[in-house]
């Protein structure tokens, strides 16, 4: 799953209760959080503990990466 966006306190609540939902309903066998910047807010890395807590007592597996960087486009090779 990946974090649209950088989280508020007023988002973190819900973003938690999204999470929590999607682990009891799906039963993953490991999770994957993108998070959107590589500096983000404590609202962010709050939502992040929490979904390390619920992992851990589920017993599952979890990865935490960085904001996705575009790939380098090709230019055509100069003949």
């Amino acid at each position: 799953m990946a974090l649209l966006h950088d989280l508020d306190i007023p988002s973190r609540a819900a973003a938690a209760l999204h999470i929590e939902t999607l682990l009891f309903t799906h039963h993953p066998h490991h999770v994957r959080i993108q998070l959107p910047t590589s500096d983000p807010s404590p609202a962010s890395v709050s939502v992040l503990a929490r979904a390390r807590r619920m992992c851990e007592r589920l017993a599952i597996p979890l990865t935490v990466g960085g904001p996705a960087t575009p790939r380098p486009s090709r230019s055509p090779t100069a003949a």
